[in-house]
């Protein structure tokens, strides 16, 4: 009777969970199905809004009203290149937020210089953050040539940081919040040093390197700047400084003196309404909604008559006047970190990449395309790893063979960017392109301290060689005096290959090359005396010198890789960050990039670098 009851209870317990379980299992079957149904749909909305979005691209664009103002909000980001967007970026107007890249901004000028409908420009200043000094500079440039056409340009902020200033003195009239201020201060700072860090956490780096200027590795060997780079820091930041001042002095008719003057007597405690007038920085102070009636004025609208606006996505989508006969010319942009692999492009912290096997094999295309005529390899980076270097400077070669190539130099062409840039026709430069930088290095770190001493781990093993395993040797401590005395000879034939690199490059001997090498870096006014660029000009300028030396009379250009559009983008989990990325990047704050550094030199498999590690970025 007992085992009756038992047998009973076990049954009813049995069909009691087995139907659970089933009901369970239904239940997460179909919501797993439902999940793939709704994914499905979604993905099926976002392929016709794109195939709409390609379409409409194609077949429409963007009226201009007459009297019509483009709006350019200086806040975000700004770098070498635009990346590629969702279809629903326009949709909710999304187009001009946070990241914008030079290549729209200067595009999207041009075209509102050339259509009649746009009667000026109104530059409104925010807190933006370029790439480089000379990613700033080249929009100036590209206002300072809109003005010709004798269009106006104002600008408004509530505070003008100092990159934001010095793009925005280029308008008619520079205009102030009443309670605003104008950030005027000089540039340069301190950087931080991590080797007390790495001290306390039981952390060495071992370094072997070339070019006494090589300063990539002192953030995490020395606790202070070293006297060779504060040499060259300050070489470069006075002329861009002095650049600035020039720029701005010409547009403000003020003697760039005076404006220095102001730098060092704090221009940010004058008092807004009397002194910033007086020094000549801004015009006339204003609150907000006084500026729409001063461009209302300016436009001869009545007070209650709206302006006609363009934003930066809408003057994109306006038809361009650009000449597409002729013959082509390629212009190929390599801009961020020069690395081994797509998977490298995280570890170095997000953004951009130069992916040395694809971008390589992207530019021997070039060379096989009998359409291509001329390339002009536009390069914006610190440089990265010595491999991928030597990849990109062969396929560059192979161009060269067949066809022209003139480097246009960005922000950055320095260590692995001129690495690349070496072997071309021509070299143009912005006059705030910081370049040069000619040497190697190896930083491997040695965990010793805190795995072993603080942490108690050991490790032991089997090899058959004694440099078997030699790369958990170095990070474990071990044979480091003997390893890195190969890894420093590795180290000085790379600077040799360096050296020769460019010396056949640039028509110049060795010795004459390591004389302006020793990882020193240069601004371009002074690289152009050294030979390392052949004139100061831009992207237009290096295009029309590549004209001619195809010798072509008629022609146009077309950019490439082809951005990847935002499926691609969406699709590609080698390529993006994560939200952890992100939440690390908030969390850790300037801790953020020695740990992704640290991050890099573990997995990284390129142990010589050629490479600027320095932030330029200016706001």
């Amino acid at each position: 009777m007992v085992v009756s009851v038992k047998v009973t209870i076990f049954a009813i317990c049995y069909v009691t969970n087995y139907r659970n379980f089933m009901k369970q299992f239904f239940k997460m079957t179909l919501a797993t199905i439902c999940g793939i149904i709704i994914f499905m749909v979604l993905m099926g909305l976002f392929f016709v809004i794109s195939l709409v979005g390609i379409l409409a691209s194609d077949s429409a664009s963007t009226k201009v009203r007459d009297n019509s103002v483009f709006v350019i909000k200086l806040s975000g980001t700004v770098s070498e290149r635009s990346e590629a967007g969702t279809p629903f970026d326009a949709i909710l107007g999304m187009g001009d937020m946070s990241a914008m890249g030079l290549d729209d901004l200067v595009s999207a000028i041009r075209k509102a210089k050339d259509n009649e409908n746009v009667k000026g420009i109104y530059l409104e200043g925010g807190t933006v953050s370029f790439d480089a000094p000379a990613t700033a500079q080249q929009l100036r440039d590209a206002l300072k040539d809109f003005k010709k056409s004798g269009k106006w340009i104002m600008a408004y902020a509530d505070q003008y940081m100092q990159a934001s200033y010095y793009v925005a003195s280029v308008a008619d009239s520079v205009f102030l919040n009443a309670e605003g201020m104008v950030d005027f201060k000089g540039l340069g700072g301190k950087g931080q040093y991590y080797k007390g860090l790495y001290d306390k956490l039981g952390i060495k780096y071992l370094v072997a390197k070339v070019g006494k200027y090589k300063s990539a590795v002192e953030q995490n060997t020395l606790t202070g700047m070293s006297d060779y780079d504060r040499e060259q820091r300050a070489a470069y930041l006075n002329g861009i400084w002095q650049y600035w001042l020039k720029e701005i002095g010409e547009s403000r008719k003020v003697n760039p003196e005076q404006l220095n003057q102001l730098a060092n007597d704090s221009v940010m405690m004058l008092a807004v309404s009397k002194d910033y007038i007086a020094a000549k920085l801004i015009d006339k102070v204003l609150y907000p909604e006084e500026i729409k009636s001063a461009i209302q004025k300016r436009l001869k609208l009545d007070k209650d008559d709206d302006i006609p606006q363009l934003t930066l996505s809408e003057m994109l989508n306006v038809k361009s006047k650009k000449n597409k006969d002729g013959e082509k010319i390629a212009v190929y942009y390599a801009y961020g970190n020069i690395v081994d692999s797509e998977s490298m492009d995280l570890l170095m912290g997000g953004g951009h990449s130069i992916v040395g096997k694809s971008t390589a094999e992207d530019l021997r295309k070039l060379a096989e395309d009998d359409d291509v005529k001329a390339v002009v390899f536009r390069v914006n980076s610190g440089g990265g790893s010595a491999v991928a270097s030597e990849q990109i400077r062969h396929a560059i070669k192979l161009i060269k063979a067949k066809k022209p190539v003139v480097v246009s130099m960005g922000g950055l062409a320095a260590s692995g960017g001129y690495w690349i840039s070496s072997p071309a026709n021509y070299i143009f430069a912005e006059p705030t392109t910081i370049t040069g930088s000619i040497g190697i290095f190896g930083l491997i770190p040695n965990f010793s301290g805190l795995v072993q001493d603080k942490l108690g781990v050991t490790f032991d093993g089997v090899t058959t060689n004694k440099y078997t395993d030699f790369e958990n040797d170095l990070v474990l401590g071990k044979n480091t005096d003997d390893v890195m005395s190969h890894m420093q000879t590795y180290i000085n034939r790379g600077y040799q290959s360096f050296l020769d690199i460019v010396s056949e490059g640039r028509g110049m001997k060795p010795d004459q090359v390591d004389s302006i090498a020793q990882g020193r870096v240069w601004l371009a006014t002074d690289a152009i005396k050294i030979k390392l660029v052949d004139k100061l000009g831009s992207l237009d300028d290096a295009v029309k010198k590549a004209a001619e030396l195809a010798k072509l009379k008629e022609y146009h250009t077309a950019s490439y890789p082809g951005q990847g559009n935002w499926m691609d983008q969406f699709l590609s989990t080698e390529k993006k960050g994560s939200y952890l990325d992100g939440e690390l990047r908030s969390v850790l704050g300037d801790l953020y990039q020695p740990l992704m550094e640290i991050r890099n030199d573990l997995k990284n498999n390129s142990y010589i670098q050629a490479k600027l590690l320095d932030d330029v970025r200016v706001k």
